[in-house]
C-alpha cells in the first residue's frame, strides 16, 4: 500500500524538480521517488570498480576473514 509523504521543499529546489519531471512526462512524485531510489542504489552497493579493489586489498581482506570468524564465534562487540 502506497503511503503519503509531506516534503518541504526550497522555491529553486521545487522548480528544478518540476522542470526535470516535466521534462520526462512524469509527475513530480514520481521524479522524487525514482530519483531517491536511485541514489539509494548508487550508494548501497559497490560497482565494479570498487568490487576489483576490494579483492585486490590483501589486506582488508584478511581482516573481513577475521571480523567474519569472530562474528560465528560470537566473540567481540557487535554494533
Amino acid at each position: 500500500m502506497s503511503k503519503t509523504v509531506t516534503l518541504r521543499l526550497d522555491d529553486k529546489v521545487y522548480n528544478k524538480f518540476r522542470s526535470l519531471a516535466e521534462h520526462d512526462n512524469r509527475p513530480l512524485s514520481n521524479f522524487i521517488e525514482t530519483a531517491a531510489l536511485r541514489f539509494v542504489e548508487e550508494h548501497e552497493y559497490v560497482d565494479e570498480f570498487e568490487m576489483v579493489e576490494i579483492r585486490n586489498n590483501a589486506s582488508l581482506n584478511r581482516s573481513i576473514k577475521s571480523g567474519l570468524h569472530d562474528a560465528k564465534a560470537k566473540r567481540g562487540r557487535f554494533v
